[in-house]
């Protein structure tokens, strides 16, 4: 009982966050615009709410959102179950097919994850503190190859895995035009994987956003080893973020 009253909290939680700014929206709608046209195919990778669900729907998309959490999955049915545009695939994504360990924080289901270095790297870090993995589901596993396979090319790939952006990037191995990964200051080594890994996949423009900014960091788009310098020498307290890679 004490458990589910915490998940349902947490969902609440996330719930308001991410959906009760109607400025975000706008401003997220506005950044997205950029890469995403009506009719296009779009994965939302690590779906968590759904606010970039609906941020692709509104832009006209069509969205296969991947969400293993199966709170968020449940959530994720009852806003968008009913929308013929919108696939839910209740699956982690990695390198190959199969299923992981997946750890939830009942009380912050936002950065539940797949990768114990995750964890690890959180454990005492400042502005991380309190945060407790305590529940372990097996979740089945995908690759982006094979939602490419069931559901086509997407023009955008959105990836927010929580220190698995590494593990999802190495099971694309097919151009697309444009994706972005979130990056955290305590993993900054799984970010600058995901930067090379993009160059090997032949991005080769590179901007960031900050936090939940909806607000592109450089007024231009720089190349791999400009990017990587950046998120280097990032201060700690910028905490999180995310990385965009586009092709010339």
């Amino acid at each position: 009982m004490l458990e589910t009253f915490r998940t349902a909290r947490g969902v609440i939680r996330s719930l308001r966050i991410y959906y009760g700014d109607r400025g975000r929206k706008t401003a997220m709608d506005q950044l997205y615009r950029h890469f995403v046209q009506p009719g296009d195919l779009v994965f939302d990778i690590g779906a968590h709410v759904g606010d970039r669900v609906a941020s692709f729907r509104r832009l006209g998309a069509r969205v296969v959102a991947l969400e293993p959490q199966p709170a968020l999955g449940c959530v994720l049915g009852l806003l968008y179950g009913f929308d013929r545009s919108v696939v839910i695939k209740r699956a982690a994504i990695g390198r190959a097919v199969g299923t992981t360990s997946l750890m939830i924080n009942i009380d912050n289901p936002t950065i539940s994850t797949a990768s114990t270095d995750f964890m690890q790297a959180a454990k005492g870090a400042h502005g991380w503190e309190g945060q407790a993995w305590t529940k372990s589901v097996a979740v089945p596993v995908t690759t982006i190859d094979a939602l490419i396979a069931e559901h086509g090319v997407p023009v955008f790939i959105k990836i927010d895995v929580e220190g698995f952006e590494a593990e999802a990037l190495a099971g694309l191995t097919q151009s697309v035009a444009a994706l972005s990964f979130e990056f955290t200051t305590i993993q900054r080594d799984v970010a600058l994987a995901c930067i090379t890994r993009c160059g090997a996949l032949g991005f080769d423009r590179f901007n960031a956003v900050l936090g939940e900014s909806q607000t592109m960091v450089h007024g231009d788009w720089r190349g791999r080893d400009d990017i990587a310098r950046w998120l280097s020498e990032l201060p700690h307290s910028a905490n999180s973020g995310d990385v965009y890679a586009v092709r010339a």
